[in-house]
């Protein structure tokens, strides 16, 4: 097992990871699968500021884990928005725990305080998968996504490093 750094040669896996999300989900609010340019794009515009880290288990990818911007006001640089994505077949593993692990540790390490996440609500795994790391929901907007021919609450959780 090895979690490392993505690389934009890793956008094929991952997108293959992500795509269940978007196609079968309201976990994610795209409505069509991003293109691989489109991946490799949001992979290294990512690892300008961030990281994105891989879960790797003899040379294929299982997982993975990056923060994101979550204002872009300089007020804001102390706080990231995280996600998590983990493939089908080794859910339940704790593969996400191990990520999110290596994840808050870099970004402990670069000075980031406050860590976001967005949950499309109800998601029981989600929401307990962070409340057992230290998250709280601090937001809940009502009815706000509309995916799959019905509106989603979704809801923000914080951890403060």
């Amino acid at each position: 097992m090895t979690i490392r750094s993505a690389r934009v040669s890793d956008a094929k896996d991952l997108l293959a990871i992500y795509a269940p999300y978007v196609e079968k989900t309201a976990i994610t609010f795209e409505y069509t699968v991003p293109s691989l340019s489109d991946f490799e794009h949001r992979i290294s515009h990512t690892l300008t500021k961030y990281p994105y880290l891989v879960y790797e288990e003899d040379a294929h990818i299982l997982g993975y884990a990056y923060a994101s911007t979550y204002k872009a006001r300089a007020a804001y640089d102390w706080s990231c928005e995280v996600s998590i994505y983990v493939a089908e077949e080794a859910r339940g593993r704790h593969i996400g725990t191990k990520l999110y692990d290596a994840l808050e540790s870099h970004l402990q390490a670069k000075g980031i305080c406050n860590l976001l996440a967005c949950i499309t609500y109800p998601n029981d795994p989600s929401v307990q998968f962070h409340s057992q790391r230290g998250y709280q929901q601090v937001a809940h907007f009502k009815k706000i996504g509309y995916k799959g021919d019905k509106w989603h609450d979704i809801i923000w959780m914080q951890k403060r490093l």
